[in-house]
């Protein structure tokens, strides 16, 4: 009888409250008989609420748990079982480190987890490892490699990874990967930029996916003047800039709410903003949210407002069309593949206050008639291109092209 192909997912901190879909790709992998293994380098920061995420914990092994004398005695042992190996990932962790913003102090500690992984991979009998992320988990993906674990893939979400390609290796990672994925056509191209044509055809795009909770409502979109908008409070969210947008529309008298669903590290300066601009009454913050608020929320607002300076194709623009909720973001990244101006949402340039609070003034002023086309227009393109049973289905067929179990 043959065994169930086992693949080890690996990203540096699981299960994120802004990364559920890796948990969702995860179960649907496993609906389709692979047999996923549960790794992390350390555990997230975040308070985990959602009791989903709490579960995916549970099943989760954490590199960095075991304290540095159990990682030390790993890297020991590695290296006197596996001198050669072990010599050729120590050159590759320096001169990657070298050329990186993190240190080659860093990417020994990354070569140390490795370590660890490897002998968890050959415990369970691992066949494959797949990492999100282009960043240090696959570098941990690939350090494993090098010392004669298995073979890898990645999926590059975006923007970090394109910020900083050559700081990250980003290239190299391409072409040792047995394969590697992008979530949109946009960070596809971004991929092939990265390495020679004749890599080209081991890049697919394998898109994020929503889960059937985000699939099955059917109710319209509110005639309330209540917007959301949903992420991490941070420089490249936007939320600043949409705070003063608001403040505008405030002073020319149009009625409206908001719900900023999110925290972050630019969490003082949007309730400064805020203050400032007198909208106290007008704009609530919910702090991290679980899945169902944020269903929640979605499902009481008209529209989500997205105002992003710099994005992979968030997840949360898949969600709120799910639900039949019109969008309004940028003309960023992979957007502009989920979001057509004029059929399910409006597309504005990042950075700019004034198309930002016109744009906004737009959707509190369109018509309950438009409104519910542009959502079930956008619920059609969800459902074609985000259900996580096609999207699993990508990726397991990428896993059975490439791994030889």
């Amino acid at each position: 009888m043959v065994r169930a192909m086992r693949v080890a997912y690996l990203v540096n901190q699981h299960p994120k409250v802004s990364h559920t879909f890796i948990r969702r790709e995860a179960q649907a992998l496993e609906d389709r008989g692979v047999e996923v293994h549960r790794f992390s380098v350390r555990r997230v920061a975040e308070p985990l609420a959602d009791a989903a995420d709490l579960a995916e914990q549970e099943r989760t092994r954490f590199i960095l748990d075991i304290g540095s004398t159990k990682v030390a005695s790993a890297v020991s042992r590695v290296a006197a079982r596996r001198p050669v190996a072990f010599t050729r990932a120590s050159a590759m962790a320096a001169r990657i480190g070298a050329a990186s913003d993190r240190g080659v102090a860093i990417h020994g500690a990354y070569l140390a987890e490795a370590c660890v992984l490897l002998e968890w991979l050959q415990e369970a009998e691992i066949d494959h490892v797949h990492a999100h992320f282009g960043t240090n988990s696959t570098t941990v993906a690939m350090l494993v490699h090098e010392l004669g674990g298995p073979g890898f893939s990645f999926t590059v979400h975006g923007p970090e990874e394109f910020d900083k390609p050559e700081a990250i290796a980003l290239g190299e990672k391409i072409q040792r990967a047995r394969f590697a994925c992008a979530i949109s056509s946009f960070g596809r191209s971004q991929m092939y930029r990265r390495v020679p044509y004749e890599q080209w055809t081991k890049i697919h795009i394998v898109r994020c996916a929503v889960d059937d909770s985000f699939l099955d409502a059917n109710s319209t979109p509110s005639t309330v003047p209540h917007l959301v908008s949903v992420g991490r409070l941070s420089e490249q969210k936007g939320q600043i800039l949409l705070i003063e947008a608001l403040g505008q529309l405030a002073q020319q008298g149009v009625p409206f709410t908001v719900t900023l669903v999110g925290d972050g590290e630019m969490r003082p300066q949007v309730e400064a903003a805020i203050a400032k601009h007198g909208l106290a009454d007008r704009i609530e913050i919910t702090g991290w949210a679980t899945g169902e608020r944020v269903r929640a929320e979605l499902l009481r607002a008209r529209a989500l407002v997205l105002p992003s300076f710099a994005e992979g194709l968030p997840v949360v623009i898949m969600e709120a069309f799910g639900l039949g909720r019109p969008v309004l973001s940028t003309f960023v990244a992979g957007i502009p593949e989920l979001v057509s101006p004029g059929e399910c949402g409006w597309l504005i340039p990042a950075g700019s206050v004034e198309d930002l609070r016109d744009a906004v003034r737009d959707v509190l002023h369109t018509d309950a008639t438009t409104l519910a086309r542009f959502g079930e227009e956008g619920q059609r393109r969800v459902r074609a291109r985000h259900d996580v049973k096609i999207t699993a289905a990508d990726l397991h067929g990428l896993l059975r092209r490439y791994v030889n179990t």
